[in-house]
């Protein structure tokens, strides 16, 4: 992994595009290892969330977290 590059363009669209592609990927790692541990994953990003101080980057995260949720459902 130390050989990997993961640069990144500057553009908003590119990281848009680069955030959409990772809660895609964890949404299918989620459906990978069964409902027991991923529900173990999400209780634990629920309680993350909960300890974040700053109000909005808590909202940003639980955003992102139902997005995810709902893609886990589907």
């Amino acid at each position: 992994m130390s050989t990997c590059n993961f640069n990144t363009e500057a553009s908003v669209e590119t990281l848009a595009t680069e955030v959409a592609c990772l809660k895609a990927t964890l949404t299918l790692m989620l459906k990978a290892i069964g409902q027991a541990d991923a529900g173990k994953v999400v209780l634990n990003l629920e309680k993350f969330i909960a300890q974040i101080e700053d109000p909005q980057q808590a909202e940003i995260f639980n955003n992102t977290l139902q997005q995810i949720k709902f893609g886990y459902r589907q």
